[in-house]
């Protein structure tokens, strides 16, 4: 006999799939992905903008990821170094690292090459002051 307090749970279907967008379990070093970021202030980064990961793998997946976005407008420094996206040369800005919910992560459009790799890790390096 059911109990008259007990009441059928409610699916949560909807939830996962609103949630998958969001939870991002394949993230690795090095992807580059399309970010959703919000309106830029004063020399903050606007418009479509892409990021490349570069949290070490061993704190991945978080729900806060650390990227270096890009920018094809950016003038040239030893501490940007050029990669590749969507067949268009960029800068990666090292200078403006930044932690970006994973909701934030749009679309993954590729992934950079060892060389580019190590000239992002080279510029971080720089950057950050660990030489």
């Amino acid at each position: 006999m059911r109990s008259p307090r007990l009441r059928p749970m409610k699916s949560i279907d909807a939830k996962c799939l609103r949630s998958l967008h969001s939870w991002r379990v394949f993230v690795l070093r090095g992807d580059i992905y399309e970010l959703r970021l919000p309106k830029g202030r004063g020399h903050e980064q606007r418009g479509r903008r892409f990021g490349v990961v570069v949290q070490a793998e061993e704190f991945l997946p978080r729900s806060v990821v650390i990227i270096a976005p890009t920018s094809r407008s950016a003038r040239p420094a030893s501490f940007r170094p050029e990669i590749e996206v969507n067949a268009e040369e960029t800068r990666v800005l090292a200078e403006q690292l930044g932690a970006v919910d994973a909701g934030r992560l749009g679309k993954l459009v590729g992934r950079i090459t060892p060389e580019e790799q190590w000239g992002i890790d080279d510029a971080l390096h720089t950057v950050l002051g660990l030489r």
